[in-house]
Order: C-alpha cells, then sequence, then structure tokens
C-alpha cells in the first residue's frame, strides 16, 4: 500500500497519474499547505524540506516501509518498483531520464515562477521577473513542441513517466497565453494524455479534493510564499 501526501499542485498531479497507471493501491492524504499544515513536526519527519507530495511505500525495499519525496523521485521509484514506464535498455531509459529532468529543472521552476509572478506578486513592480519568466516558460513550450514534432513521446517512442511529470504543468496552457493549436507535436501529446484513463482519473480527484486557499490567513500566505516577516532578504 501506497500512502500518498499531496494537494492539487502539478507535481502532485504527476503522481496521481503515475500511481493510476501502475493500478498501485494507496490512500491519499491531504496535506493543505495554505494552511501550513506542511509545517506539521509529523509530516517534516517524511519530509524535512516540508513540500509535497511524499508518498510512504509501507511494503518498500526489504518489505519494509520506505519514504520518497521529490516528485521526480517518487517517479523513478515507483517506475523502478513495478517494472513499468521506464525503458530497461539503457540508451532509451536515459533518454526518459533526460526529459525528466528538463521538467523537474527547467518547465516547473519557470512555469512554476510564471504563474506566482502572474497572479501573486504586486503589480507594479516586478515587470522584469514576470517578463524573465514568461519569456523562459514561452521557449520551454517551444522546446516541447518541437520535440514532440519528431518524437511521439518525450522520451522516444513509449509513454513514460517524463510524459506523466511534464503533462500537469502543460494543463493550463490558455491561461499561459499559449496558443496550442499553432504547436501541432504538442497538441497531438496533449490531446492523446488527456484522453488516457489514468488522467481522467487523476482529473476527477483533484476536482474532489478541497484546500483553504481562498480563506487562507495573511500570515500562512506569506508563510507559503517565504515573504513578510518569512523572508530572509
Amino acid at each position: 500500500m501506497i500512502d500518498f501526501y499531496g494537494l492539487t499542485s502539478p507535481n502532485v498531479q504527476k503522481i496521481f497519474i503515475m500511481l493510476e497507471e501502475c493500478g498501485l493501491p494507496y490512500n491519499f492524504k491531504p496535506v493543505d499547505v495554505w494552511a501550513a499544515d506542511n509545517h506539521n513536526p509529523d509530516f517534516v519527519k517524511l519530509n524535512p524540506n516540508k513540500k509535497i507530495p511524499v508518498i510512504v511505500d509501507t511494503e518498500g525495499p526489504g518489505g519494509k516501509p520506505y519514504t520518497v519525496f521529490e516528485s521526480g523521485a517518487i517517479l523513478m521509484y515507483l517506475a523502478e518498483k513495478t517494472g513499468k514506464f521506464m525503458p530497461a535498455d539503457m540508451a532509451k531509459k536515459y533518454d526518459v531520464i533526460q526529459w525528466l529532468m528538463v521538467q523537474m529543472s527547467g518547465v516547473g521552476p519557470a512555469f512554476g515562477n510564471f504563474t506566482h509572478f502572474n497572479l501573486f506578486a504586486p503589480k507594479p513592480g516586478n515587470e522584469y521577473s514576470f517578463s524573465r519568466y514568461k519569456t523562459e516558460m514561452l521557449r520551454l513550450y517551444d522546446l516541447l513542441n518541437d520535440r514532440l514534432q519528431s518524437n511521439n513521446y518525450l522520451g522516444g517512442d513509449t509513454y513514460s513517466i517524463a510524459d506523466m511529470a511534464t503533462f500537469p504543468w502543460t494543463r493550463q496552457h490558455a491561461a499561459h497565453g499559449v496558443k496550442i493549436d499553432e504547436k501541432p507535436g504538442l497538441k497531438r501529446w496533449f490531446d492523446e494524455l488527456s484522453a488516457r484513463p489514468a488522467v481522467k482519473a487523476m482529473i476527477a480527484k483533484q476536482n474532489d479534493i478541497k484546500s483553504t486557499r481562498e480563506s487562507a490567513s495573511d500570515d500562512n500566505k506569506d508563510r507559503f510564499f517565504n515573504r513578510g516577516k518569512y523572508a530572509r532578504a
């Protein structure tokens, strides 16, 4: 059994997809970051970085419980545990890992920072930051489209954890100002993944998750964004 700690972010969505694709039984345990649940001492024991998602595999290596945090590491762990969505061939395996790392080091940070400066940062005064992250986000959309015009999936010929990791970050393409119809490789891939039963299951479960985002206290928002009295610069 997998105990799965998360909420609704793209990093959590990717783990929902993987668990559904693999058919692994899991218990979802909401961690409301807008209520500072991730700072609860019991959660910090699971992830000292105080971030979601986290999984605890009650039947981990050697039959003992094992905790994994960081979404990319969780995807790799589940792929190795199940023998699914990660090629055995070394070259093909590292094709997948490279594109997983593009998501982890590029798509996630750039898309996330664009969203922050677009929706949450004070205006005016952050025009440079907004322009920087929007420019990088749009560059990465072009990169994904170029890759998917010459390959069926991000990792190559087969659907993999690289696709599961990246798809949730592209779900808000319209809000990002991206005209997906003008990016044929990305559009084909996005439509195909959207139709997968595991992705549909993820979206349905996401729609049922409640958080205090809209009613979060100013202090909890400041803590979440590391600003106000929580800022260090």
